[in-house]
């Protein structure tokens, strides 16, 4: 478990020649070897029932290789998409974690902007029936009304277990206990695979190309020289994926444990500190001490904190979230993380001075 452990940090862009560094106990800079990342996640809105001067509402965009998955989509959304550089391609699949309006009003202006720029060939939306029943009413009776839509949207339920798979990731949707019906969190995993052994490969003469994308890919391949080599000499044995967590807005740890458990990176909502526990329990939510407990138990390797109230300062989030789970973030707007196996790599930072130290919600 993943206590007091420094998250990585890497260059400023996914495409720069900068070297990265890992964070040690000082806070100085050492080099570390290059991953390829699996998940990555930026957050558009990390605020809560309400946008402040520096939050907007609650969305992140969640990516692997091609695909984009918009996790809620509060009112502002499009212009944070905008303001991140991230654009509107590819942006074809919206998961909702729950109907509220602080996590769907959004949709309204990504739709009419979709209506004029025609930027996708479809939309799915993801959801529980009460979510996509207002998402209907608000896109067909609000924003179309009557008119054709300028691509075919489809709005998809969901019942616990897997909704979308791909050749090297599932994602799954478990319930969650909130205020109304049809709640969910969701698991973005990749397939337990053989990690390629390079050294394998080197002491047999395997050059690169497509000799060792073949093995990878479970394929024999014949050398050049004549020699067959079979995926058995050069992958080791199977291993399991990155298991990354969210979870949107929430009153119970209890039933999480499982969908939690081994995470690599969980990210979940704090909205209240405990000074304030009976009113978190009122409106069915955390308080960061709460969110903290549920990545000890579960044995999560890196937590980061979202949907934060503007009635508190950051670092008293952080302070409380930090008494139990040493190696707490508190996301920020335009936030960029990538989460791998046993690592949490830091993409880029909002522009704001580092945390705790700016006190400003």
């Amino acid at each position: 478990m993943g206590l007091g452990r420094p998250i990585l940090w890497a260059a400023q862009s996914l495409g720069s020649p900068n070297p990265r560094y890992n964070c040690n106990a000082t806070g100085n800079r050492i080099p570390f070897i290059e991953k390829i990342a699996l998940f990555e996640i930026v957050f558009l809105g990390t605020s809560a029932s309400a946008p402040s001067a520096r939050r907007g509402l609650s969305a992140q965009l969640v990516m692997h290789d091609e695909y984009r998955f918009l996790i809620d989509c509060g009112e502002g959304t499009q212009r944070q998409i905008m303001q991140s550089g991230l654009g509107f391609k590819r942006l074809n699949r919206i998961l909702i974690t729950h109907g509220h309006l602080d996590h769907i009003l959004g949709l309204a202006g990504l739709l009419s902007t979709f209506t004029r720029w025609e930027t996708i060939e479809g939309l799915e939306i993801y959801g529980g029936a009460w979510a996509l029943e207002r998402i209907h009413d608000l896109l067909f009776g609000v924003v179309l009304r009557g008119a054709r839509p300028p691509m075919e949207i489809n709005l998809r339920p969901i019942q616990p277990g897997t909704i979308f798979e791909a050749d090297d990731f599932r994602l799954s949707a478990f319930p969650v206990f909130h205020r109304g019906p049809d709640c969910f969190g969701f698991l973005f995993e990749e397939k337990p695979r053989r990690p390629f052994l390079p050294e394998r490969a080197d002491a047999l003469e395997i050059p690169p190309g497509p000799w060792r994308r073949d093995l990878v890919n479970g394929k024999a391949v014949q050398l050049p020289d004549g020699r067959w080599i079979t995926p058995e000499e050069v992958l080791g044995p199977e291993r399991q994926g990155t298991r990354f967590v969210h979870v949107g807005d929430t009153g119970r740890t209890d039933d999480l444990l499982q969908a939690c458990r081994g995470a690599d990176a969980l990210v979940i909502e704090a909205t209240y500190l405990e000074q304030e526990a009976q009113m978190a329990e009122e409106f069915a939510h955390l308080t960061a001490r709460q969110a903290a407990e549920l990545a000890v138990k579960a044995g999560v390797e890196h937590l980061v904190l979202t949907h934060l109230s503007r009635r508190y300062r950051e670092r008293d989030v952080v302070a409380e979230a930090r008494a139990i789970f040493p190696g707490v973030i508190v996301a920020r707007d335009f936030d960029h993380f990538q989460v791998r196996r046993g690592e949490l790599v830091w993409v880029k930072e909002n522009g704001l001075p580092s945390q705790p130290e700016n006190d400003e919600n």
